[in-house]
């Protein structure tokens, strides 16, 4: 696979969830914001700006700004309707290796945010988060539907994980110093699409150290940290063009990602809670790292120099080809 059509699908990946996991997140909030009397707006959508990487404007914030600012500002700072152009962008760029479903959702999609944003205008911007997360979940339907289980799918899929981990991180540091009985941990799981499947695991306990545990360590909730970290692992091993080695893993986002997923499946019970900043940090460095090193190994293009025999002799270099 062309190394441009393998970074789209990537990117692909991780715009669509980011928009998805986006308007998750500024879903509830904006819920909790407008239901909660008690909850200070200004101080919330700071929270929320820091939360999703965005820069805070001066001034005395509400939930009309900041929801201009994360869903429909074009400024290139990765607001909903800023990612789901640059997914659409991408999909255009590698026709050759999606289907024709995909790049119609997402050019649907981004010709229908204009009228969801004047609903959202008049009616409330729910209208417009469940358009999202409505659409972003037919795109994944459609990718898991349509495409050969090869690298293409696998870029995607290693995109789409990576990015899940981060935004999931970053939703549980904004939550790091609540109280374990705090009913803002029930915000969170919504927030993740995880409520229902929670009551259903731990019986409708809700405290902190089991909703961490649920969101970072469960096996088999599609959205925890350490089924999306197994999941980009899973994908970079079958991208491995030379898998049996005798000393481990040589990549460098295998390692990292290895190394993640260790730390989680073998942390002793009961130590979640300790010092769980830090390690929420290193989590979102990690993915930082990982996302890097893809770059550098597969996306990297770089034209190389060849001598021929009659270039070496007068001195002259002879381009190729490119990596």
């Amino acid at each position: 696979m062309l190394a441009r059509n393998a970074e789209s699908l990537f990117w692909i990946g991780r715009y669509v969830e980011r928009a998805d996991d986006t308007a998750r997140i500024m879903d509830v909030a904006v819920h909790q914001l407008l239901e909660d009397s008690t909850v200070d707006p200004d101080r919330t959508c700071r929270q929320l700006l820091r939360v999703l990487g965005f820069a805070e404007p001066p001034g005395v914030l509400d939930v009309s700004t900041v929801v201009d600012l994360i869903a429909f500002d074009r400024k290139g700072q990765g607001s909903i309707v800023d990612s789901v152009a640059h997914a659409r962008e991408n999909a255009r760029g590698a026709r050759e290796v999606t289907s024709s479903e995909m790049w119609e959702c997402l050019n649907a999609t981004y010709n229908g945010l204009a009228e969801r944003k004047r609903a959202a205008q008049r009616l409330g911007p729910h209208e417009f988060f469940r358009y999202v997360e409505e659409r972003a979940a037919m795109f994944a339907g459609l990718a898991d539907s349509t495409l050969s289980r090869d690298d293409g799918y696998r870029f995607l899929l290693l995109g789409r994980s990576i990015e899940r981990v981060d935004m999931v991180v970053r939703l549980l540091l904004s939550r790091a110093g609540d109280r374990p009985g705090s009913p803002t941990w029930a915000t969170v799981l919504r927030s993740v699409g995880g409520h229902d499947t929670y009551l259903r695991t731990y019986r409708g306990a809700l405290d902190a150290s089991l909703v961490l545990e649920f969101m970072l360590l469960d096996r088999l909730f599609p959205r925890s940290v350490f089924f999306a970290i197994s999941e980009a692992e899973r994908c970079l091993g079958a991208l491995d063009r030379h898998p049996h080695s005798r000393v481990g893993a040589r990549d460098e986002a295998q390692r990292l990602l290895g190394r993640a997923r260790s730390e989680l499946e073998f942390l002793a019970p009961g130590r979640l809670l300790e010092d769980l900043q830090t390690r929420l940090q290193s989590l979102q460095e990690m993915c930082r790292q990982v996302g890097e090193a893809i770059a550098l190994q597969y996306f990297h293009a770089a034209p190389w120099v060849a001598w021929t025999d009659a270039g070496a002799a007068q001195g002259e270099t002879i381009v190729e080809g490119e990596l």
